[in-house]
């Protein structure tokens, strides 16, 4: 338990995945009542800075994907098995820290996007012609939404999880890992042929996994340092079994004193010493440095 942890843990907030599905289930339900709703509740700086400032939290009740239907249904479920998953083994606290990062970081990101679109007007973008910074900020508003956000837990359990089976279509039994490599590689995807109001709601929505997997990287396989380390012993491990594993075939030379052979050591010369009482061989590290047998 870190620093950290250990002041501020009695404030994570407990059953946060339970808390983001009940979130989802009111942004659905407003959606299916008065989907216009929804524009009164997206990030948009440009509208909280003149004072709607709710939007700063009520864009999370804006649903992933707009559409509610039965895979909607089971879509809900599995983030929220996951994400109780990932609650249990890393902690309120931990997991608290993950997707609050997360959330923070995209609002960061919007007022990002406003400060430099205030800086740099977009005067070519037909959105900003027609209606100002006001309805380009509700154009750009839209790209934000905790769909990554859902997508950066999902590459979160899959490397938590790598070795777990889920039933794809539940018929397939796939390991997460590979549900990981196709969700990252479609992120890619999205990050490349998207806007770039888009690409930086996708970066920083997976801000989140970068660190957290930069750091689990780290605790896994140590720094740079420690793994030239561990290498080392490694190969050092794997000489002495080469060294004191039985050998093939019958050596003819053995050194008396470190019992070395032309099989296990094929650099060493080995002679016998003529002032030894017997049949004594050595090899070229002893053979002038050893006691005379009488």
């Amino acid at each position: 338990m870190g620093k950290f942890e250990r002041k501020f843990g009695r404030y994570a907030i407990k059953n946060l995945s339970m808390i983001l599905i009940i979130c989802y289930a009111i942004g659905y339900l407003i959606y299916l009542i008065y989907p216009e709703f929804l524009n009164n509740l997206t990030l948009n700086p440009y509208l909280i800075v003149h004072g709607q400032v709710w939007r700063i939290i009520s864009w999370i009740l804006v649903p992933p994907t707009l559409g509610f239907d039965f895979f909607t249904l089971i879509m809900l479920f599995f983030y929220f098995s996951i994400g109780r998953t990932l609650e249990r083994t890393w902690g309120d606290y931990l997991f608290n820290v993950y997707v609050l990062s997360g959330i923070l970081f995209t609002i960061v990101a919007s007022f990002g996007v406003y400060i430099f679109t205030v800086l740099v007007p977009p005067v070519s973008n037909e959105y900003y012609m027609l209606g100002g910074m006001n309805l380009f900020m509700q154009y750009v508003s839209l790209m934000y939404s905790t769909y990554y956000i859902n997508m950066s837990i999902f590459l979160a359990f899959a490397l938590t999880f790598p070795d777990s089976m889920v039933l794809l279509m539940f018929i397939f039994p796939v390991k997460m890992k590979w549900l990981g490599y196709i969700d990252g590689a479609y992120m890619i995807y999205l990050f490349i042929v998207s806007n770039v109001y888009t690409k930086v709601a996708i970066a920083a929505a997976l801000l989140n996994f970068i660190i957290f997997f930069a750091i689990t990287r780290r605790r896994r396989f140590g720094s740079p340092r420690q793994r030239m380390q561990r290498a080392a012993r490694s190969r050092e491990f794997r000489n002495t079994v080469r060294r004191e594993a039985p050998q093939k075939g019958v050596s003819k030379h053995k050194c008396a004193i470190c019992g070395r052979t032309e099989i296990t050591n094929p650099e060493l010369q080995f002679r016998f010493c003529s002032k030894c009482n017997g049949n004594y061989e050595y090899c070229n590290e002893h053979l002038f440095n050893h006691k005379h047998v009488e």
